[in-house]
């Protein structure tokens, strides 16, 4: 599967969320407060918004978790078991399920941001308005179990337990993005119009608000990811959460008012290539296999520009980076530059690929931290490639010069692999890098992270950057 144009893209959204939160379950990341005192357990509400990285198999993904013991936890989790890439929220006390919700739809869009707002009422008379979900903007109604906590039933949430954003006690690390995660120690809301709305002139797409006005009571919280070196901060001005196994470099400018590209792990040929990092870093399977990957954005029009650091691997020959017409086919050819559907600069021997053919150019090798940059102006049809910030084949994107040329009407996608049946390790910079530059240099737009400058009237790949010229 391979997305074109990602969900939740509008080009002015109002309010503009800058930063989001990397969590690469890997690393065993997460974020956690014990309360000094125990709020409103009986009345809550918490509501954040996600952008998945790992789906599938591999483990449940917990995005928040209350974990005193084996018997007595409770979890908001995307699920890896029977209910595969469901959504489901659980109470669990006493050694039982008191309470849980787990939604028939599937949530395995990576290229998009997803709001979930939960609110917990146990008081309520309706026994099915006691725990309420929804998903951007609209209740969800249908689950594949809908269990009832009984009047009046505790929460653990806002209670003395350790609460945690990212995992539960120490496990089901969740693998990806979140954004505006917002707690409210007392109140339980009936619609999630204090979260986000409707964008006027695209009614399909929800859209985050300004939360900072909202009352937050005892326990409550507001993350919004400002402050790198303190991801854990309250905006809200209360007690800071503790980070773990989380850096500077965790903190990403890819957030549901400007939606960044990533690689796209739907289209893994071979299914060998481990993503990790946002679906921004790749390791390629080895195992005798060749793998190749492709972007979440596909493009028609406009000119854009990314960069790639090699990261080398333990057979550092064959790593290619290019573009492609077509996400992955049977045996992989469109990647590699082996047919006229592709074009990939390889480091081993500096060759540019295409229809089986090396002539089409002849640049500089690369390797082990060596910056690719990729420019590609579908305005006029040229590809372009530059090693740690010089142009090669004395090539200027700015004014046409010594261009690859490609095929005009057509949709490319950035792509990516390894043709050495290695290991090897990779990181694409779309404009919200994984790593730490030396220098941040944004496009003309005031988007991107990258090492280098993009040429002028080059673009990072991101939605606010589609909107306009995509």
């Amino acid at each position: 599967m391979t997305i074109i144009i990602p969900a939740n893209s509008a080009a002015d959204t109002g309010y503009e969320v800058a930063n989001s939160c990397r969590f690469n379950d890997d690393d065993s990341a997460e974020m956690h407060k014990t309360p000094g005192g125990a709020g409103n357990k009986d009345a809550w509400t918490l509501s954040m918004w996600v952008k998945r990285g790992r789906i599938g198999t591999g483990g449940t993904q917990s995005l928040y978790g209350v974990y005193a013991d084996s018997s007595n936890q409770e979890t908001l989790a995307f699920d890896s078991g029977g209910n595969i890439d469901k959504l489901y929220w659980q109470l669990y006390q006493g050694g039982s399920v008191v309470g849980q919700l787990t939604t028939n739809r599937l949530f395995r869009d990576v290229s998009a941001w997803y709001n979930i707002v939960v609110s917990y009422d146990s008081a309520n008379g309706t026994a099915g308005n006691r725990m309420r979900m929804w998903i951007n903007g609209t209740e969800e109604t249908s689950f594949a179990t809908d269990t009832n906590p009984s009047s009046g039933l505790d929460s653990a949430w806002n209670g003395t337990t350790k609460h945690q954003i990212g995992c539960i006690g120490t496990g089901n690390f969740f693998d990806g993005y979140l954004a505006e995660v917002v707690s409210l120690d007392g109140t339980a809301v009936t619609d999630a119009t204090n979260f986000g709305e409707f964008d006027e002139d695209s009614p399909t797409i929800w859209k985050p608000k300004d939360v900072s006005g909202l009352t937050f009571g005892t326990n409550g919280f507001y993350l919004d990811f400002e402050d790198s070196a303190n991801l854990g901060n309250d905006a809200n001005g209360g007690t800071d959460l503790t980070e773990v196994n989380l850096a500077a470099t965790d903190q990403a400018t890819d957030t549901p008012t400007n939606n960044f590209c990533t690689w796209n792990p739907l289209d893994n040929y071979y299914a060998n290539s481990t993503f990790s990092e946002g679906n921004l870093k790749l390791v390629s399977g080895g195992s005798g296999d060749e793998t190749y990957n492709t972007s979440t954005f596909g493009l028609t029009a406009g000119k854009w520009y990314c960069e790639l650091k090699h990261e080398g691997g333990n057979n550092v020959l064959r790593q290619l980076f290019g573009i492609t017409q077509n996400p992955t086919d049977d045996d992989g050819q469109y990647l590699g530059g082996d047919n006229n559907d592709s074009w990939g600069y390889y480091d081993n021997d500096g060759k540019v690929y295409h229809n089986n053919s090396d002539s089409v150019a002849s640049y500089d090798t690369w390797t082990t931290n060596d910056i690719i940059s990729l420019a590609l102006d579908l305005d006029n049809n040229r590809l372009y490639f530059a090693k740690n910030g010089t142009w090669q084949g004395s090539s200027d994107p700015t004014d046409g010069t010594n261009a690859i040329s490609i095929d005009a009407n057509y949709t490319y996608f950035i792509a990516w692999g390894d043709a050495s049946s290695g290991n090897m390790n990779s990181s694409v910079n779309f404009g919200s890098p994984p790593y730490a530059n030396s220098s941040d240099a944004a496009d003309a737009n005031g988007y991107g992270a990258f090492e280098y400058a993009p040429p002028s009237g080059y673009y990072a790949l991101c939605t606010k950057n589609l909107a306009e010229f995509g």
